[in-house]
């Protein structure tokens, strides 16, 4: 089926959370620079200080990740590039999925005491809009894009397992990265173990999704998550 094969591919996955990352770029614009340095999702701050060792801040930053968006998308599909084209009918399909990818995740969550995934530390209901929105983006860039590709060559090469052994172990390791990266930094959770297995189960859902439906449709999901989350909290 067309919309499976493409809904998956870089490109589509580019076009689709490209909303996403400009309305959170917007979003902290408009907040009170004051607080952006504490307001920031903690995926985010770890990549802008990677590029802050390389002199790339504010603006320059932002165009960057996006000319490095472009340019990888560009690289992975370069052979079918000249065929490819985009069809509205596919975006408004992956975003029907992936509010039921959400609601599934939000079911699986639900049989925890705790439903928890991103916990936006701030007072106010747009900021907390905000950081929902650049957690779906930024953390599974980091924890599932980054990760699973890097550790499924690591594992691959170091151990020699086979294809989908490999996937699914780095799988396991990246949830169990993102789940401990919730507990560092002043502004991150006490030690727990509870929390610690409930992000963790997230992270794998979160990382199967990311295998077998792409990027786009795994950030999306995450990040109305975190939104039905916080309609709950508010209502």
């Amino acid at each position: 089926m067309k919309y499976i094969q493409h809904s998956r591919s870089p490109l589509y996955s580019y076009i689709f959370t490209l909303p996403l990352f400009l309305v959170y770029e917007f979003g902290l614009f408009i907040i009170s620079s004051k607080d952006i340095a504490q307001l920031r999702n903690g995926a985010d701050v770890l990549m802008r200080n990677v590029l802050e060792t390389f002199g790339l801040l504010g603006i320059y930053g932002f165009g960057f990740m996006l000319l490095f968006g472009f340019f990888l998308v560009f690289i992975i599909q370069r052979k079918g590039w000249n065929i490819t084209e985009v069809n509205p009918g596919f975006l408004f399909f992956m975003l029907i999925e992936s509010v039921l990818w959400s609601v599934g995740l939000f079911w699986i969550m639900n049989f925890s005491n705790q439903i928890v995934l991103m916990n936006p530390n701030t007072r106010f209901l747009i900021q907390k809009v905000v950081l929902s929105i650049g957690a779906g983006i930024y953390e599974e860039f980091v924890f599932r894009l980054l990760f699973i590709g890097g550790f499924t060559y690591l594992i691959g090469f170091v151990l020699q397992w086979r294809e989908w052994s490999r996937k699914f172990g780095a799988v396991v390791v990246s949830a169990v990265i993102f789940s401990l990266f919730h507990f560092i930094g002043i502004l991150g959770d006490q030690p727990d173990l509870g929390l610690f297995l409930i992000r963790f189960v997230a992270g794998l859902f979160l990382g199967i999704l990311f295998c077998f439906r792409g990027f786009g449709i795994t950030a999306s999901t995450h990040a109305l998550y975190d939104l039905i989350l916080l309609v709950m909290v508010v209502t």
